[in-house]
Order: C-alpha cells, then sequence, then structure tokens
C-alpha cells in the first residue's frame, strides 16, 4: 500500500500568523468529568469504590444479588473509574493552569491569580 504525505512548508520569509491567547478557549466539545470541589469529588469516589467492592465482598455472604449494587458505581463515577480519575486531576487543575496558543504552539501555563477561576458545574 502506497501512503502519500504532502508537506506544506510557508514561503522564504512569510511570517506565522500570531494568535493571541486570550482569544483561544479550550474546545468545547471536551468532556468535563469535574465535581464543583475536591471533597465533593472524593466523597463520591468513596461512594463508587465503596459499592464496587462492597458488591463483591458480599458475595459469600448475601449471594450473587449483591453484584446489582456494582452497577450504580457507574452513576457516582460519572461513567468509569478511569473517568473519576480524569474528573480528579480536572476538579485539582481547575483555575490553576490555562492553556495558551502561540503560533499554532498550544501550551499549559500557571493561571493569572488575578483572574476570576472558571466557573463550575453543579454536581
Amino acid at each position: 500500500m502506497n501512503t502519500t504525505v504532502n508537506i506544506v512548508k510557508p514561503r522564504p520569509g512569510a511570517k506565522a500568523p500570531v494568535i493571541a491567547p486570550s482569544s483561544v478557549s479550550a474546545p468545547s466539545a471536551a468532556p468535563n468529568f469535574a465535581s464543583s470541589s475536591v471533597p465533593r469529588h472524593l466523597a463520591r469516589g468513596v461512594i463508587g469504590f465503596g459499592l464496587v467492592i462492597g458488591s463483591i465482598a458480599l458475595v459469600p455472604v448475601a449471594g450473587p444479588a449483591t453484584l446489582l449494587a456494582a452497577p450504580l458505581a457507574l452513576i457516582a463515577f460519572r461513567g468509569c473509574p478511569t473517568c473519576w480519575m480524569v474528573g480528579l486531576a480536572q476538579t485539582i487543575s481547575r483555575g490553576r493552569l490555562e492553556r495558551q496558543c502561540v503560533d499554532g504552539v498550544c501550551t499549559l501555563t500557571k493561571a493569572d491569580p488575578t483572574a476570576k477561576a472558571a466557573p463550575t458545574t453543579k454536581d
């Protein structure tokens, strides 16, 4: 199979467009798993992991019907345990990091302490 890649180089002496950092925002399609606070997010994790561990641990005592509690953990996790971990990272970093794009290169930098933090969503 022959794969061809076309690479476009700028003309010599041409300047790349400069994008102001304030005009670039995070993509709106990015999933947001963050909670309104770290303690609230940790409480959701305790409930989720407690349901999973409890449902498996209680099988010898109460029978396989206890496994029906495990899917309820998905509600607490807002998906899977990985989604919960991503949300924990988002909750901790909310308002502390911002994405800045200049000349087509995006970097994460510390947020301006004088700027207001992004509004949070309710759980």
